[in-house]
């Protein structure tokens, strides 16, 4: 009986001692830093064309042992929330101007990391081919977002269909339109609406990947702007204390590679312009 209960003694320490290397092998393996680098990178982008750009990219960084997770949205508002709270590393859908004014109007700690291409916005019709044609009290669908609302007003006043105070720029809003001779009324609308509101308005403001991931035609745009305006072209954004990421910086050096920027060109043509 006392042999018995010491080889017991005995092996209840040997399976101790197992368990307890397994712990302390689990908790350096944790620790060691290398470890981090296992993990997906996270890109978040929005959809479309833009998504199908991101993909392709994607899977050339996977080719050279790069995980790549790409993290579709369909908003142009939770993409920097993940970003500002660590879910994803890095995304890709904004320009300047929308970055600008979402980190002055939230605070976010983001940082522009290189800019890859522009996607110009339109004003398109299903009821009128020119300008002159638009009647008067016409309805008008913008962008709902400061930036790109704006944006849609300066191509009506490219157009002469409205006049806008002098230097408001980015920060432009209805009301800052000081003449207005056809009386046009404005619907302000989330960027992947617009497309769909086509039918119900007069003109439209589109950005081309929507109207392209709607199965619209770019080119019956009445006007268009962004093309190879690098003031449009769309970021790379990165937490500010991630700005210089190694991993990070590798994914992009992928994406601006010669291989993505023919697949560009040969599949969306002039429609994105790449600035790189």
């Amino acid at each position: 009986m006392i042999l018995s209960l010491t080889r017991y003694r005995t092996i209840s320490r040997r399976s101790f001692g197992t368990l307890l290397a397994g712990i302390v092998g689990l908790m350096l393996l944790a620790s060691d830093p290398s470890t981090a680098l296992a993990k997906p990178l996270k890109v978040g982008t929005s959809g479309g064309p833009v998504a199908d750009i991101m993909n392709f990219a994607a899977e050339r960084a996977r080719q050279q042992g790069l995980d790549v997770q790409v993290v579709e949205f369909s908003d142009w508002v939770t993409p920097n929330e993940a970003l500002a709270n660590g879910d994803i590393d890095t995304n890709l859908f904004q320009h300047l101007p929308f970055l600008n004014a979402a980190i002055k109007g939230r605070g976010y700690k983001l940082a522009p990391i290189a800019p890859t291409y522009v996607m110009p916005v339109g004003l398109f019709s299903n009821k009128v081919t020119s300008f002159d044609q638009v009647p008067d009290n016409a309805v008008v669908a913008i962008a709902n977002d400061p930036v790109n609302g704006a944006r849609g007003l300066q191509l009506l006043q490219k157009a002469g269909l409205i006049s806008l105070k002098p230097g408001v720029g980015d920060a432009a809003t209805v009301l800052d339109i000081v003449s207005n001779t056809k009386n046009l009324r404005f619907r302000e609308l989330e960027a992947a609406q617009l497309p769909r509101a086509l039918d119900d308005v007069t003109l439209g403001q589109v950005s081309i990947s929507y109207l392209l991931l709607s199965g619209g035609n770019p080119d019956k745009a009445l006007i268009a702007d962004g093309f190879g305006d690098a003031h449009y072209a769309l970021q790379f954004v990165a937490r500010a204390d991630r700005k210089d990421d190694p991993e990070i910086a590798k994914f992009i050096a992928i994406y601006r590679s010669p291989e993505v920027k023919d697949y560009i060109a040969q599949k969306y043509g002039k429609f994105f312009v790449p600035v790189w």
